[in-house]
């Protein structure tokens, strides 16, 4: 980070994990906490968290972020998969932070060789190294996939040009990332957590690659992709033409008047994290949280200690006029499927 930046939002006593689950109230309530202070580097144009501190982040069995349980996510999943296909050599791929190797188990029943690379993965799939992918393994790809990982990285440059030293300073990589334009367009304050270091823009890349071959926005625009050649990467410098325009009015749904105490926020993942612990601390709590995850069903979330529920059992207790907060409207067909379509379906953020 360099000694410039222009300061864009500020937030205080933030879970240091929105996806970690409590097995009690108080657990949750007594989680570790982080300071958020989002700048726009004046030097290189990223915008990231100043305050982020990486030892406060110990990541273990109870992280729970797994969103394929979704049909709109395994959707997105798809399509993603068939764009590796169009703009990538598939006889030769590895998946850096493939997690617990959904989608590469997606692209390997479609005929792709990969091999995936995750620190923290419990499972005994041969395909899949607990380990960091670096130079000392003594392997390469034609491509790299680095799906939702770099916004977790400190130094995001830098890794990217470690990751091409491993893969012999070649080959092409797909990037997916949350986009922080459509978060600043969508006055999307609920997208903001202590985990996310950076905050990307679709310019960012263009800056960060001499050659990109594709890019462009996905998820309904919540996500931007980029299929960048490794071999020109490069340092990006500040361009004043595309420096972030931030709202000054970014937290102003958070005072809204239709906000009552009998909102049930549908979806017990980062976005209703956030949201349900902001509507607490301004006066304006929500009544309990749904999700379809087992995973998270009967678990606390971290901050504001609510349970999470599952539909089955939390639906057919609430009267009709209920607003479900729908925290992420690709799902709202499915959440509207799923509870009859009885209630007032309110779309957060869109």
């Amino acid at each position: 980070m360099s000694a410039e930046t222009k300061l864009l939002y500020q937030a205080s006593e933030f879970p240091v994990f929105q996806n970690r689950m409590y097995d009690t109230k108080a657990e949750a309530q007594s989680c570790p906490r982080g300071q958020i202070t989002i700048v726009e580097d004046l030097t290189t144009g990223l915008v990231s968290n100043a305050s982020f501190d990486p030892d406060l982040l110990v990541y273990d069995a109870a992280y729970q972020n797994e969103q394929a349980n979704s049909a709109p996510f395994r959707t997105h999943l798809d399509w993603v998969a068939d764009l590796i296909f169009q703009s990538m050599e598939t006889a030769s791929l590895i998946e850096v932070g493939c997690g617990k190797g959904t989608f590469l188990d997606i692209l390997s029943d479609r005929g792709a060789k990969i091999t995936g690379f995750d620190p923290t993965y419990e499972g005994d799939d041969p395909r899949i190294e607990k380990a960091l992918f670096g130079p000392e393994l003594g392997m390469n790809a034609k491509g790299l996939i680095l799906r939702h990982v770099l916004e977790h990285i400190q130094d995001p440059v830098d890794f990217l040009m470690q990751l091409a030293e491993a893969n012999g300073g070649q080959g092409l990589i797909y990037i997916e990332v949350p986009c922080f334009d459509w978060i600043c367009d969508n006055r999307a304050w609920f997208d903001i957590f202590y985990e996310h270091v950076n905050y990307f823009r679709l310019s960012d890349f263009d800056r960060i690659f001499g050659r990109v071959v594709a890019s462009g926005n996905c998820f309904g625009g919540q996500y931007l992709y980029v299929v960048g050649d490794l071999s020109t990467l490069r340092q990006p410098t500040y361009d004043a033409d595309s420096s972030v325009d931030f709202p000054a009015d970014f937290t102003a749904s958070l005072s809204s008047s239709s906000a009552t105490n009998r909102d049930v926020v549908w979806g017990g993942a980062s976005k209703g994290l956030i949201y349900s612990m902001l509507r607490q601390r301004s006066g304006h709590p929500v009544a309990a949280v749904v999700d379809i995850n087992p995973a998270k069903q009967t678990k606390y979330l971290a901050g504001t200690g609510l349970q999470v529920q599952a539909p089955d059992e939390l639906l057919p207790t609430l009267p009709k006029d209920t607003r479900i907060l729908v925290m992420n409207p690709n799902y709202t067909k499915e959440i509207k499927a799923m509870s009859d379509n009885v209630f007032t379906y309110v779309e957060v953020g869109a």
